[in-house]
């Protein structure tokens, strides 16, 4: 398990390639940046691309913590810059960085591999302020610190931490619902995979959970959660992602592959896929007995290559990541991260 505090300028690495833009216009961006602001984006994006890189492939814990703070340091120098919502850092593909999609925030989110037990999480969300002056809610994870993250409203300085590939909105009596979609590297031999709900109070102060998650369909009812995950054997090829064609959050259903439930990091998918639909301002889970989506042989339903609203690869990247986390265990130097793909098929 991780159990180590994370500070303000600690974050977080490992090999993770992510994307970038989700729902934002670039058209917007250039309405709003000059060609010299551009120009000095740039550069700064430049120094910030090496950075991330030595966050995730610097060989020593220390050179990996020492990058993550000069990344943490020059990305909030280089946010203050007026109009910084709209420059869309495309090159930094080791950090995740998602726009809402009504363009009202963004989050960054990365990860910081200490050693082979301690993965940490950090992030930041950015809000679209029409000044264009910098409004910024740093996160702080401390899942480490909790027995039930399941059960309990957060706010950023309790985080429990993901590196976030989606974001879904909907709404709810006037009242707009941001679900994050996010993967979490867990521990040696398992990895996770968070469903959040994030809204803003009103004093605009971001809030992670609530009572969203029902299971008032299933056969034997269990109570209301805060948020959802799922835990799964490290090398397994799991599936959750979001399907705007069936307005449906679909995952993997889960088994473990001996007799011993109780061990998470033996859990694989069987063919079958569960769901959560959105009503009345829950996430109301759909049993793999009520799913009556047909597929072909093959085939996962909605972005079957996990594609975000660009195009661009996102939960193939998360699972490569996983893939070669595992493989580093029989090499001691550090891997590059792979190339955003666009998947085949």
């Amino acid at each position: 398990m991780r159990i180590y505090q994370l500070t303000c300028n600690s974050t977080l690495a490992l090999l993770l390639a992510v994307f970038s833009l989700a729902g934002f216009s670039l058209s917007a961006g250039a309405q709003h940046l000059s060609g010299a602001a551009e120009r000095d984006f740039l550069k700064r994006e430049d120094s910030l691309k090496g950075f991330a890189f030595d966050i995730v492939n610097a060989a020593e814990a220390g050179g990996r913590f020492r990058a993550d703070s000069q990344f943490i340091r020059l990305l909030v120098r280089t946010l203050k810059q007026p109009n910084s919502f709209y420059y869309p850092f495309d090159s930094l593909q080791t950090i995740s960085h998602l726009y809402a999609p009504d363009s009202s925030f963004r989050i960054f989110t990365w990860q910081f591999k200490k050693d082979e037990f301690i993965y940490l999480q950090e992030g930041a969300i950015q809000m679209n302020q029409p000044d264009g002056s910098l409004k910024l809610f740093p996160l702080f994870d401390i899942s480490m610190f909790t027995d039930k993250p399941l059960d309990s409203v957060r706010t950023r300085r309790n985080w429990i931490g993901a590196i976030y590939y989606r974001i879904i909105e909907k709404t709810w009596q006037g009242r707009n619902y941001y679900t994050l979609l996010g993967f979490d590297d867990y521990s040696e031999t398992s990895n996770k995979k968070w469903m959040e709900v994030l809204t803003f109070t009103a004093g605009g102060e971001p809030q992670f959970g609530g009572p969203y998650f029902s299971f008032i369909q299933d056969s034997v009812q269990k109570p209301i959660q805060y948020r959802f995950s799922i835990e799964y054997k490290k090398e397994a090829g799991t599936r959750f992602n979001y399907d705007p064609q069936m307005d449906m959050v679909v995952y993997d259903h889960l088994v473990p592959e001996g007799d011993q439930p109780q061990k998470k990091d033996t859990y694989i998918p069987d063919g079958d896929f569960e769901a959560f639909q959105w009503k009345d301002g829950r996430w109301v889970h759909v049993t793999k007995q009520l799913f009556t989506f047909k597929l072909k042989d093959g085939e996962f339903p909605m972005e079957a290559k996990m594609l975000d609203d660009e195009g661009k690869a996102n939960e193939l990247q998360l699972q490569q990541a996983s893939e070669k986390n595992g493989q580093k265990k029989k090499d001691d130097k550090p891997v590059a991260p792979a190339p955003v793909k666009k998947p085949n098929g």
